[in-house]
C-alpha cells in the first residue's frame, strides 16, 4: 500500500510555534536543575553519588525512552505519544517540586525524562512525516539547533534564580508550568501525520551491524558525554569548592555553551573544508587537548575559571566540531529506515554518556576535574585510533 504524505496547512513559523516548545523543554529539564544540583544531597538526605543519578537517569531515559517511542507512533500515531508524553512531563516536574524522598526523587526524574522522550519522538517524526525532504525540514532542524545550543547558556541562569529567590521546587514548578500552554496548543492545532500504510517494521539489524554506524555514535557520545561529564562536576567544584554563588555558577557555565553557539555558526564551513571524518578527528583532538591543559592547571592551580572553565573552552570548541557531522555520517546509508536509525543513534549515545560519564564521576572523584580529562581523554583516544584503522 503506498504512503501518502500528510500535509499541515500552517506557515513554518506557526508550525515552528506548535514543535519547538516541546525540544525545548526536555534540554530546559537537564540545564535548568544544574544550580541546585550541590544543594540537593542535603535537602534528600542523600549522597552526592545519588544525586548525580537525577542526571545520569534523566539522560538515559531520554535515550532509551527513543527507542520505545518510536515503534509506538509507528503503531498508534504522533498525536497520542506526544500529548501523552507532554502530560507524564508535567505531572513528573510538579510531583519533583515537592518530593524530598531520595528515591522517589530519582524515580520521578526517570518518568519526567521518559515523558520528555516521548514528546521528543512524536515531534522529530512529524518532521519527517510532514516535510521529508522538502527544503523547510533543514530550516527547522537549524532553528531547533540554534535554540537548544542556547539552552546550556540560559537555562543555568534561570535556574539560579529561582533557586536563589524561590528555592529548588520553584524549578519544577516552572518546568510543570510551561508544558501547559504548548500541550493546550498542541490540543488544537496538532493533528496526526503519522502517514497512511506506514508499517514500522523494518528490520534494525543492518543499522546494528554496521561499523560505521556505530564508529560515529561513538563519537557522538564522546563529546556529548564530555559536555555531559563537565556539567556533573562543574557544580561541585565552582560552587562547593571555589565558593561561587548559584548566579556566579551559571554565568560563568553560560560561558563554554556560548563558545558552543559561536563555533556552530562555522559547522558548515568545517564540514566543506575538512570532511566528515576530518572534523570527526580535529574534535576529537581538540578534546584530548582541551583535557591535557585542563591536568596541567589541575595539577598546579585551585579549582576556579582558569583551571576549570578556559580549558573547557577548547573542549567546547571540539565538542560542536564533532556533532555537526556525526549524524550524517551515521545515519546517511539508512534512508529507508531513517526512524528507526535516528532512534538507536540517540539511544547509543544516551547509554554512553550515561554509563560511562556516571562511571568516571563516580570512580575518579565528582568534585575535581579528573572525571572530565579521563573520559574525554580515554575515549577521544579510542575514536581516532579507530578512525585511523578504519
Amino acid at each position: 500500500m503506498p504512503h501518502t504524505r500528510p500535509t499541515w496547512a500552517y506557515s513554518l513559523p506557526a508550525a515552528l510555534m506548535l514543535m519547538a516548545p516541546f525540544d525545548l523543554l526536555a534540554s530546559l529539564a537537564m540545564d535548568i536543575y544544574l544550580p541546585a544540583v550541590a544543594a540537593m544531597p542535603r535537602t534528600l538526605g542523600t549522597t552526592p553519588a545519588i544525586v548525580q543519578l537525577t542526571l545520569s537517569l534523566y539522560l538515559l531515559g531520554i535515550g532509551v525512552g527513543q527507542v520505545l517511542f518510536g515503534p509506538v507512533s509507528d503503531r498508534i500515531g504522533r498525536r497520542p505519544v506526544l500529548m501523552g508524553g507532554a502530560l507524564i512531563f508535567a505531572a513528573s516536574s510538579s510531583l519533583l517540586a515537592s518530593t524530598t524522598w531520595a528515591a522517589g526523587f530519582v524515580t520521578l526524574r526517570l518518568l519526567q525524562a521518559l515523558g520528555a522522550s516521548a514528546a521528543l519522538v512524536a515531534t522529530f517524526a512529524t518532521v519527517r512525516d510532514v516535510y521529508g525532504d522538502r527544503p523547510e525540514s533543514a530550516t527547522i532542524y537549524g532553528t531547533f539547533s540554534s535554540m537548544l545550543a542556547l539552552v546550556p547558556a540560559l537555562g543555568p541562569i534561570l535556574g539560579a534564580a529561582l533557586f536563589d529567590s524561590f528555592g529548588w521546587s520553584s524549578i519544577f514548578w516552572l518546568l510543570a508550568l510551561l508544558t501547559v500552554p504548548p500541550v493546550i496548543h498542541a490540543a488544537f492545532r496538532w493533528h496526526e501525520t503519522k502517514p497512511d500504510g506506514e508499517g514500522g517494521n523494518r528490520s534494525a539489524w543492518p543499522i546494528l551491524h554496521s561499523p560505521s554506524f556505530w564508529f560515529y555514535t561513538l563519537a557522538f557520545g564522546t563529546a556529548m558525554g564530555t559536555f555531559f561529564v563537565f556539567l556533573s562536576i562543574a557544580p561541585r567544584i565552582l560552587i562547593s569548592r571555589a565558593g561561587y554563588t548559584e548566579m556566579q555558577f551559571s554565568l560563568t557555565f553560560a560561558t563554554a555553551a556560548s563558545v558552543m553557539v559561536v563555533t556552530a555558526r562555522f559547522a558548515g564551513a568545517f564540514v566543506i573544508r575538512w570532511g566528515i571524518d576530518g572534523c570527526v578527528e580535529r574534535g576529537m583532538a581538540l578534546l584530548m587537548i582541551g583535557a591535557a591543559m585542563l591536568a596541567a592547571a589541575w595539577l598546579f592551580g585551585s579549582p576556579g575559571f582558569a583551571t576549570l572553565i578556559l580549558p573547557m573552552w577548547i573542549m567546547a570548541v571540539g565538542i560542536v566540531v564533532t556533532v555537526s557531522v556525526t549524524a550524517n555520517g551515521a545515519l546517511a546509508p539508512f534512508a529507508d529506515r531513517a526512524g528507526t536509525a535516528v532512534a538507536i543513534y540517540f539511544a547509543g549515545q544516551s547509554i554512553i554518556v550515561s554509563v560511562l560519564g556516571t562511571t568516571a564521576v563516580l570512580l575518579l572523584g565528582g568534585d575535581t576535574a579528573w572525571p572530565l580529562i579521563g573520559f574525554a581523554t580515554t575515549l577521544a583516544a579510542i575514536v581516532i585510533l579507530i578512525r585511523r584503522w578504519r
